[in-house]
């Protein structure tokens, strides 16, 4: 079975990472996958890219112009079919509308998407227009897969009631994550670690919907109580200004560093005091399940999937109130090395072992192909 995964990544976050973990268990399957990696022309090779060749997973780095680009969608069609796929799996929202806009006829692959995450941006937006868009097209695909039981509610209700909409949890390789927690950490994040008496470290994209302003605001209070305490969020995106603006804003120039994208964030989680997850709106993210399995404390919003995989408190903080002093009290009890953080933390690595590996993961997608193809 040869199937090509569609995607245009922004870095190596949590759909990144659970793509990377599906191939690679789907060539222990037998089956033939491949990663089809798109960027805009002229820039050099991409997070995903470099990841998947160093675990030597098969990519195609696939340069086109952004946008509502049919004749380049055009392109990667007659490429997959000159190739012999016998499947398209989408990846967000960009292929899900470019692939999915032609006729089945003209296309003859059949097409499915995992929504990694389902955010509603703000009217009249780029953003908002694609979402409108791949909203009218999700209908048309084959097969459509979420994250959690969350999400299903966040799709339109006729789509979730429809047959076509099933949901595939995320899944992690628990070995590689802690093969990669002990490899040393560069600069200047080495400097920051040795500056800090204890690191709360926040990992996503920087957009509006995971949160940081308002971790950057309750870390204030914390800092004000702990001078040697530091701020590290990882990720890079649209709101990096706004971000920038608020940490000198609140004088934390010296206490928060926000490096941009790294490339293994679980030795960061090794050597973190805490995890925060302070996001508006979530799925089941991998990031959360990689810091279950190195062991740090986490604290997230009660959000998405996150409150069932903690098992609702026992394997972190979970938070109904994101207000300034309620976040920044979760964060120094996780802190403080309580006698109730070792048992949370061993419940959790538990969790990610029995609950979310990469090889049930694998299964269940290959039964959903098994489904679409005949």
């Amino acid at each position: 079975m040869k199937i090509l995964h569609l995607i245009d990544s922004g870095g190596l976050y949590g759909a990144e990472k659970m793509l990377l973990a599906l191939v690679q268990q789907q060539q222990h399957q037998g089956l033939s996958p491949m990663i089809l990696s798109a960027g805009e022309p002229g820039i050099g090779e991409k997070p995903l890219e470099a990841e998947a060749r160093r675990l030597r997973l098969p990519v195609m780095p696939w340069r086109m112009r952004p946008g509502f680009n049919l004749s380049g969608a055009r392109k990667v069609l007659r490429w997959a079919q000159e190739n012999g796929f016998e499947l398209l799996h989408s990846h967000g929202y960009k292929f899900n509308v470019l692939m999915g806009i032609w006729p089945r006829s003209f296309r003859r692959l059949p097409l499915m998407a995992t929504l990694h995450g389902y955010v509603k941006a703000p009217r009249y937006t780029k953003s908002w227009l694609y979402e409108l868009l791949d909203r009218m097209i999700l209908p048309r695909l084959h097969q459509i897969i979420v994250v959690s039981e969350t999400m299903r509610t966040q799709i339109p209700q006729s789509l979730a009631s429809s047959g076509k909409v099933s949901v595939i949890v995320n899944g992690l390789s628990t070995e590689t994550v802690l093969e990669d927690s002990c490899r040393p950490v560069g600069e200047p994040l080495s400097s920051f670690f040795s500056k800090h008496r204890q690191i709360v470290l926040g990992v996503g994209r920087l957009s509006m919907e995971k949160g940081f302003d308002r971790l950057i605001q309750a870390f204030q209070s914390i800092k004000q109580s702990d001078p040697k305490v530091g701020l590290l969020i990882v990720g890079e995106g649209r709101q990096r200004e706004v971000l920038e603006h608020l940490i000198h804003e609140l004088e934390l120039d010296d206490n928060v560093l926000l490096p941009g994208y790294v490339a293994n964030v679980s030795a960061l989680m090794a050597k973190a005091s805490v995890l925060c997850l302070p996001s508006h709106t979530e799925g089941l993210p991998i990031t959360l399940l990689e810091g279950m399995t190195v062991g740090v404390p986490v604290v997230v919003s009660s959000v998405g999937e996150m409150p069932s995989v903690l098992g609702h408190g026992q394997g972190g903080a979970v938070l109904e109130d994101l207000s300034e002093g309620s976040l920044a009290g979760a964060l120094s009890e996780a802190m403080a090395g309580n006698p109730g953080v070792p048992e949370s933390i061993a419940w959790a690595r538990e969790r990610v072992q029995s609950c979310y590996s990469d090889k049930a993961m694998a299964a269940n997608y290959l039964q959903v192909y098994k489904k679409v193809l005949s």
